[in-house]
């Protein structure tokens, strides 16, 4: 709806300007402040340029009203024009708030945790981000594509299997072992080794097949890790793997050299970073000619960069902050443009229950199991919880108040609002195929305002998706949950003479609470357990 308003209100002024949304609808559902930057242009009074725009404008049969007020011009959309809007989304749901198909494609690598553990609270934060960024942008028309990397190679896998041998080994064969400072710990590893002795026998827990034990489990936590982004209604398009990008590091080193971005020293190869703005060079190959993470890194990305893509996107942890300009120089040295190469931090999530810490898992050894508040708190409330606050910025919540079946708790608020209004139509005895061709023609203003901002989803969605703030969403959807129960306890519905405008008003609004939810990832609520 913004956008036509841009392009109708553009054809006649024959320029490009700003379009606000002002937050008293009352005042305007639209206003521009063109007319003071051509002031300064133009050498006039703002007053009179605003009042001659609003003079070219007057006869647009989209617009209720255009004011000019302070030197901004304000406008009101018209009845008709709404009702041709709610039209539209009524008779094609299922493309409301959708935009046309771009150009522009996107490759998003996130979550890629470890496959040397389950999914602890702090993954599943970027993991519903980029879930939930992926959905959004598909359904404004761009090719947005996943990929989870898994880090498959090095001694992190290879402790993994050694963790596993040795409570083969203490557990089930009754040996004395002596764990290692930095093995894996916790009641999943134990669990593993049960079912490895099972599946394997006595005979193969000897030292030469630790690295065969290793990929075993590899494999078995990968699918544990895929089981737990499906509880939270997350799939991933595609998993590679690191091991496999090593057959291209020798090239990859070659062209890095070639650019002047690698050098030998104390017989480590390193990245050349700091001449790309990082704090200091990095180490690509150690002393011993084996890779460091980087290196599989460089390789990967270089793959990356090189598919079709207009942008990648990473998503990772707050704690990898100081790896960005590393990898950037590496893609700079390489010959790419870093700037096609975004990277979004998670931060830290704090866990409360009752006001007191969240206990840690045993199964997990010292951190919290996505899968345990995934089971205590369910999906669509964790998936909205992570939503609700910027991506990076520290998230702290408590979940007892989102258990809470009153206003306080916001999933609950604005799913209430769209179970109220699946209420009012079963007591109208009607459905929507009976009021989508009602005119909208006895609307007060508080009537106006709440279609107004029901149609305006769009707007906010490619808000949303554009800045990467998706809190926008949840932040729209409780601002319009409150502007529908006010409406709804201030104006009886059912048997009233305005009847089937009030219920297509309220169809609108529904599709808008579906809709958002839906790329949020979330299921709304057609009724209440309670009711």
């Amino acid at each position: 709806m913004k956008t036509l308003i841009y392009e109708i209100i553009k054809e006649k002024i024959g320029m490009d300007f700003i379009l606000e949304n002002p937050k008293n609808k009352n005042l305007a559902h639209f206003a521009t402040p063109l007319a003071f930057s051509l002031a300064k242009e133009l050498k006039q009074n703002p007053m009179l340029i605003a009042k001659d725009i609003a003079l070219k404008l007057q006869k647009c049969e989209c617009f209720d009203s255009v004011e000019v007020v302070n030197g901004y011009v304000n406008f009101k959309l018209s009845k008709d024009f709404l009702n041709t809007l709610a039209n539209k989304a009524l008779k094609d749901p299922n493309n409301f708030a959708r935009d046309e198909k771009k150009e522009e494609s996107f490759l998003l690598e996130y979550v890629s945790a470890n496959p040397t553990g389950p999914l602890h609270i702090g993954h599943a934060r970027g993991a519903i981000f980029g879930d939930t960024l992926a959905r959004l942008a598909r359904h404004l028309g761009y090719k947005f594509d996943t990929e989870y990397y898994v880090n498959d190679a090095g001694n992190q896998i290879y402790l993994l299997g050694l963790s596993i041998l040795l409570v083969v080994k203490e557990y089930c064969l009754k040996e004395d072992v002596v764990y290692p400072q930095e093995y894996y710990k916790g009641e999943y590893i134990i669990d593993l080794a049960y079912e490895a002795f099972s599946k394997f026998g006595a005979e193969f827990f000897i030292e030469e097949n630790i690295l065969n034990l290793a990929i075993w489990a590899k494999d078995r936590m990968l699918e544990l890790i895929k089981q737990n982004l499906a509880d939270a209604n997350i799939y991933i398009d595609s998993y590679v793997s690191e091991t496999s990008y090593y057959k291209d590091l020798e090239n990859t080193l070659e062209s890095l050299k070639k650019h002047g971005g690698i050098y030998e020293k104390d017989g480590k190869i390193w990245l050349a970073s700091t001449a790309k703005g990082d704090e200091k060079d990095r180490v690509i190959l150690k002393d011993d000619g084996k890779g460091t993470y980087l290196a599989a890194d460089i390789v990967y990305h270089k793959d990356k960069m090189s598919r079709p893509y207009t942008r990648c996107i990473n998503i990772w942890g707050a704690d990898h902050h100081g790896y960005i300009a590393r990898v950037k120089a590496a893609m700079d040295f390489l010959g790419f443009n870093s700037n096609n190469l975004e990277i979004i931090l998670a931060q830290m999530v704090s866990l409360l229950k009752n006001g007191e810490p969240y206990k840690m898992s045993k199964r997990a050894g010292n951190f919290i199991l996505m899968s345990d508040v995934l089971e205590e708190l369910g999906s669509d409330a964790l998936r909205y919880i992570f939503l609700s606050k910027k991506c990076d910025t520290h998230l702290e919540f408590d979940i007892d108040e989102f258990t809470k079946e009153d206003s306080s708790n916001p999933i609950f608020y604005i799913n209430y609002a769209h179970a109220r209004i699946h209420q009012v139509f079963a007591k109208a005895n009607k459905s929507i195929e009976d009021v989508v061709d009602i005119e909208f023609n006895t609307l007060n203003e508080e009537g106006m305002n709440l279609l107004f901002e029901s149609l305006n989803l769009k707007a906010v969605l490619k808000d949303a998706f554009e800045n990467r703030a998706l809190q926008k969403i949840p932040d729209y959807l409780k601002n319009l949950a409150t502007l529908f129960h006010k409406f709804y306890n201030e104006n009886k519905v059912v048997g009233s003479k305005n009847e089937d405008e009030l219920l297509k008003l309220f169809a609108i609004c529904a599709l808008s609470i579906k809709t958002a939810f839906m790329l949020m990832g979330i299921e709304a609520k057609n009724k209440m357990n309670h009711d």
